[in-house]
């Protein structure tokens, strides 16, 4: 069992508490301001011990910076680039300088949560107003720290990650999705010229970005009219990454009759291992110059919603879902992991169904009393 002995020092009577490690070696734990802090202590070490739990508290004498960079090494070996960009980016900017000096034993819940709390605040610096980040950023800062200390207990170097169970965290606002009608599609289509087929694929098949301009000549089965998503071409600053889509499988997506003849002509003269869809210099289309060149001009010309590439893909949904496709098929169609998740991201677009319940309600209702006074006329 531990003991416990007072000591004094110039700042007034410390404690500390004696006790044996697991492996039968003696080791103490001493500054203490109170018998009650190292009465708490003692015991917590004596339950550890007996449910094996125990971590040698030097082994916690790490900081946070020593072992980050080893945790984020091992998720851009998991990690697709764009996804691990973002959590390099975090680390780098947010969580190594706030926890990089500071050691894992030191960490606390309350440090953590006003930490969160500082980051969303807006401050006043040199006399003007910062505002604080956003839901997103503070999440995925959050997330960063709290992986770097979940690598630290698996290497039993925490008993408990000091981070997890935190209440303050920001919830994000979804913005309001933009889905374009038939003829919308068709006017920015017109406006995008030579890039009308590109629009057209984007907002009729529900493919990524990423997806659409990796897609090569030999992905088309034109007869069957299916296209087969195998590549996604990723940018990530100036940099292409290609790789498997978003969720490491293929899938194959159907193709409208309309957009057969588009993309047979869009094919015309090129190799099975071409580009459909490459720029100006024959490789992969660069998201500088379609988010701020001819896609921008081709909104702001049809005068349509502001919309981006990827908010076609939310047309793309909305106009199946409107054409009666049911959900499974969308799912697959979208390449969503399962049918639930198609249904959380676009609930909204299926008001209708829940009309349809009523209605089948209300003549179910009808029908019961129709019957009821039957009976009781019989």
């Amino acid at each position: 069992m531990a003991t416990i002995e007072s000591y004094e020092t110039k700042a007034g009577k410390r404690w500390r508490v004696r006790y044996r490690t697991p492996d039968r070696r003696q080791t103490d734990k001493r500054g203490f301001t109170s018998k009650r802090q190292a009465q708490d202590f003692a015991a917590t070490v004596e339950v550890e011990k007996m449910r094996g739990e125990y971590v040698p508290p030097k082994l916690g004498h790490i900081t946070v910076g020593e072992i980050g960079p080893a945790w984020l090494e091992r998720k851009e070996s998991d990690l697709k680039p764009s996804a691990y960009k973002s959590l390099e980016t975090s680390w780098r900017i947010h969580v190594e300088p706030r926890w990089g000096a500071v050691r894992l034993a030191d960490i606390d819940l309350d440090s953590v949560e006003r930490w969160i709390a500082d980051l969303g605040r807006t401050k006043t610096v040199d006399g003007e107003k910062v505002k604080g980040k956003g839901a997103t950023v503070v999440i995925r800062a959050y997330g960063v720290l709290a992986g770097v200390l979940d690598s630290a207990v698996k290497a039993k170097r925490l008993a408990k990650n000091p981070a997890r169970g935190v209440e303050n965290l920001p919830r994000k606002q979804r913005k309001a999705r933009v889905y374009l009608t038939h003829g919308q599609v068709d006017a920015l289509a017109a406006a995008a010229g030579e890039r009308s087929t590109l629009v057209y694929v984007l907002a009729y098949t529900g493919v990524r970005w990423g997806e659409a301009i990796g897609l090569r000549v030999k992905h088309l089965d034109l007869l069957r009219k299916r296209l087969t998503v195998i590549e996604n071409a990723v940018q990530v600053n100036m940099e292409m990454h290609v790789g498997t889509p978003k969720n490491r499988k293929s899938r194959s997506v159907p193709i409208p009759d309309f957009l057969v003849v588009e993309l047979a002509r869009q094919c015309e003269g090129k190799d099975r291992d071409d580009l459909v869809f490459p720029g100006r210099d024959g490789e992969y289309l660069r998201r500088s110059v379609s988010f701020t060149g001819w896609f921008t001009k081709a909104v702001e010309k049809a005068g349509v919603p502001r919309v981006t590439p990827h908010d076609l893909r939310h047309t793309a949904a909305s106009l199946a879902v409107s054409a009666g496709v049911n959900v499974k098929a969308l799912q697959r169609m979208l390449g969503h992991a399962s049918a639930a998740m198609t249904l959380d991201t676009y609930a909204e677009l299926f008001d209708d169904d829940l009309d349809a319940v009523g209605s089948a309600l209300d003549q179910a209702r009808s029908a019961a009393s129709v019957g009821k006074m039957w009976a009781q006329a019989d």
